[in-house]
């Protein structure tokens, strides 16, 4: 299995899938080879959906995939997505046994931190919220939270929630394997095989454009993160998320920090952490004001394993809270600053679903840098919903067709 060390993180995956000939006619064509369109392409592989093809600009995994932090925490902040992320982990867990590809799964537990009586009030409902679930939840004291990450400065903590369940993966190879997982079900994977547009028919998608010619299908099912936007507008279809650089950090190793450290997130500062394989850490932040990648509507058809340049200036104040978090990090080397762009939509929850009056187009992107986290889950519902018609569950915070035109403004 790979493991992450400061040298190597993010991992790049190593599977290649190359690209068989296209078809002139398919069921569904998937456009977009990161962890949303493998997850459906396997959950659609496994109910049965012949004469499916996976079709990726460049390499499974790469776009906004690979450089994820790897996090997968189940509890959220609603019922519909502790169910969707619950069902991610316990897809991940198995991907192994099933496909014979590590997704590199490891079940550390995670940590949810409380710094404030409001935050703590918070995560006591969702607690209670969590068990109604079956997600396993253990509300404990500052004190066990030093218990299982000593190197953690606890003094301003109210308490945190102890979730077992929650681990994590490598996301290019998590991918990988649940590409595989499709193959072994009938997908094809095609690798270097840009969509160049989608093919529009009155009200209804009927099939997309390649370098190769058009293909016609009965379901046209657009997961390609960050290029999702720019796609539908080409069509007139409003689908309103945009790229904002991501940023965090992996140090090197820190004495008495071993791979098996829980996940850790404290959402009063806006930080996540997590341990390395080799005891560097990962240390990453949501900021109070987030930066935009200026790439007007046009993102690089070429960025596929790319980053953006290092801004630490932006990163200053989040760096400064993980040193109070994490004391011992103050005088540890920085090895890297990974800038990768995420792509954010205007409230926060990922899209899913059809857009409002356009048949045989189905949208699942804008995942908010949780996309590692959702997507398993967000894969099983869509997959679902494709074959029944209909919303398998109260999907209504999800669904695309709560923005309208003006969502979509730059």
């Amino acid at each position: 299995m790979n493991q992450t060390n400061s040298a190597n993180t993010p991992v790049l995956p190593t599977a290649k899938f190359g690209s068989g000939p296209l078809p002139s006619q398919a069921r569904a064509i998937i456009v977009g080879g990161g962890i949303a369109g493998c997850s459906i392409a396997y959950h659609l592989s496994k109910i049965g959906w012949k004469n499916v093809h996976l079709l990726e600009s460049g390499k499974i995994s790469s776009g906004t995939t690979w450089h994820s932090a790897g996090q997968v925490g189940q509890l959220r902040a609603s019922s519909i997505q502790t169910k969707i992320n619950k069902a991610s982990a316990e897809l991940f867990s198995r991907l192994l046994e099933e496909t014979g590809h590590d997704p590199g799964w490891l079940q550390c537990g995670g940590l949810q931190l409380a710094t404030t009586p409001e935050r703590w009030t918070q995560l006591q409902r969702n607690a209670a919220m969590a068990r109604v679930f079956n997600v396993e939840a253990h509300l404990i004291t500052p004190g066990e939270v030093k218990k299982r990450w000593p190197v953690i400065n606890t003094s301003d903590l109210c308490g945190a929630i102890w979730l077992p369940g929650d681990g994590r993966v490598l996301p290019g190879e998590c991918t990988v394997a649940l590409a595989k997982g499709a193959i072994n079900g009938g997908v094809q994977v095609h690798e270097d095989t840009p969509v160049i547009e989608l093919i529009r028919r009155g009200s209804r998608i009927t099939g997309v454009r390649t370098a190769e010619g058009e293909i016609t299908a009965d379901q046209v099912i657009l997961t390609g993160g960050m290029w999702t936007r720019q796609l539908g507008l080409k069509a007139n279809i409003d689908i309103p998320l945009y790229p904002c650089e991501h940023h965090y950090v992996i140090t090197a190793p820190l004495e008495g920090v071993t791979r098996d450290f829980p996940c850790c997130r404290d959402p009063d500062a806006g930080l996540y952490f997590r341990s390395l394989d080799d005891g560097g850490m990962k240390l990453g932040a949501f900021k109070l004001r987030s930066k935009h990648w200026a790439v007007g509507d046009e993102v690089p058809n070429d960025f596929h394993f790319g980053l953006l340049e290092p801004d630490w200036e932006d990163f200053a104040q989040p760096l400064a809270s993980h040193h109070h978090r994490l004391p011992g990090t103050k005088d540890l080397e920085i090895v890297k600053f990974i800038n990768g762009p995420e792509s954010f939509t205007p409230d926060n929850n990922f899209l899913i679903g059809e857009p409002s009056g356009i048949d045989g187009l189905f949208v699942l992107a804008g995942f908010n840098s949780a996309g590692i986290a959702c997507a398993g889950g967000a894969g099983l519902y869509a997959a679902e919903w494709l074959e029944t018609g209909n919303m398998p569950a109260d999907l209504l915070s999800l669904d695309l067709r709560r923005f309208g035109p003006r969502h979509n403004q730059t």
